[in-house]
C-alpha cells in the first residue's frame, strides 16, 4: 500500500531538491490511475468547469461541484495527498465564508489541503483558514478566476512591475500561513527566484522549474480538445483512441458483428421450456 505523503514530506523534498510530481484529476478512475502510478499529490481543480462540465471558464463551478468531485477522487486515491480547489465566490466574500467552505472540503470530501487564488488581497482569508487548522496552498500568476481583470488567459510576471507584484504576493501568502504555493504561467526566472526566496514548497504549472510540476490530466493525456496551453506536454493522445473505438463500435453494431455469441448470457434450462413459456404470452 502506498504511504500518503504529508506536509513534512513535501518540506523535506524541497530541502533535498526532490521534485514533486502531481496532476489535476476529477474522478474515481483517473485518481485511481494516478495513485497506482505513484503520483505525489492530486489537485481536484475548478478547471473541471471546462474539461468536465463544458463551461467556457471556471467561474460557474459551484461548491457542490467541487465537493462531489473531491469525494470521487478521494475514493479513487485513498492514500494520496489531495488538494481541493475553492471555487469562485466560495472565499471572496469574507473570512467567515472562507473558513466555512474550506471546512466543507475537509469534513465532506476528506481532502488534505485547500487551494485558493490570489496574493495580498486574500492574505486574511489564508490566515483565517490556517488558524482554523486547515492547510492552504496559495495560487498566483495566471489565476483563472480573475481572467477578466488579467485580460484573458495570459502569462503573468513578464515585465519588472508585474514580477515585483508576484514576489510581493508570494511573500504575503507565506506570511499569512500558507504551507505551499502554486505559480501558473510565469517566466522561469521569476518562479525560480520565488522558490529560493520562500521557505514553503513552490510548485509550477507552466512556470518553469521549482520544487515540483503540475499538469492537468486531461491536457497531458490528450483528452481535452478545445485548446492546449503552451506549457503542456502531451504524453498520450487518448481522444483519438476513444473516437476510433466509438467508430468501431458503431460500425459493428450497425453491421451486426456486435454482440457476438461470447458477449451473451445463455439459458440454463431446456429450450423447449422457454418455448412453452413464450407461448403463454401469445
Amino acid at each position: 500500500m502506498v504511504k500518503k505523503k504529508t506536509i513534512k514530506d513535501f518540506m523535506r523534498m524541497k530541502k533535498e531538491g526532490e521534485q514533486v510530481a502531481w496532476v489535476t484529476a476529477y474522478d474515481y478512475p483517473m485518481a485511481s490511475f494516478a495513485e497506482q502510478a505513484g503520483m505525489d499529490m492530486i489537485l481536484v481543480g475548478d478547471s473541471l468547469g471546462m474539461v468536465v462540465l463544458g463551461y467556457s471558464g471556471t467561474n460557474p463551478v459551484t461548491m457542490e461541484d467541487c465537493i462531489s468531485h473531491c469525494q470521487a477522487v478521494r475514493r479513487g486515491a485513498p492514500n494520496t495527498f489531495i488538494v481541493g480547489d475553492m471555487p469562485f465566490m466560495s472565499y471572496q466574500k469574507s473570512d467567515e465564508d472562507a473558513v466555512a467552505n474550506a471546512g466543507r472540503f475537509i469534513k465532506e470530501a476528506g481532502v488534505d489541503c485547500i487551494k485558493l487564488e490570489g496574493g495580498m488581497r486574500v492574505a486574511s482569508r489564508i490566515k483565517a483558514i490556517t488558524d482554523a487548522g486547515i492547510m492552504v496552498m496559495g495560487h498566483i500568476g495566471l489565476t483563472p478566476q480573475s481572467t477578466g481583470q488579467l485580460g484573458g488567459f495570459k502569462a503573468q510576471g513578464r515585465d519588472v512591475n508585474s514580477a515585483r507584484n508576484l514576489i510581493r504576493d508570494a511573500l504575503a501568502i507565506q506570511e499569512a500561513g500558507a504551507q505551499m504555493l502554486l505559480i501558473e504561467a510565469v517566466p522561469p526566472e521569476v518562479t525560480g527566484f520565488i522558490a529560493k526566496k520562500l521557505e514553503i514548497p513552490v510548485y509550477s504549472i507552466g512556470a518553469g522549474s521549482c520544487d515540483g510540476q503540475l499538469l492537468i490530466c486531461s491536457d497531458m493525456l490528450g483528452l481535452f480538445q478545445a485548446f492546449t496551453p503552451k506549457f503542456v506536454k502531451k504524453y498520450a493522445n487518448l481522444s483519438q483512441i476513444i473516437i476510433n473505438a466509438f467508430k468501431e463500435y458503431i460500425s459493428e453494431v450497425k453491421s451486426g458483428v456486435f454482440p457476438a455469441d461470447e458477449h451473451m448470457y445463455h439459458i440454463q434450462e431446456p429450450e423447449e421450456e422457454f418455448e412453452r413459456m413464450f407461448k403463454e404470452f401469445k
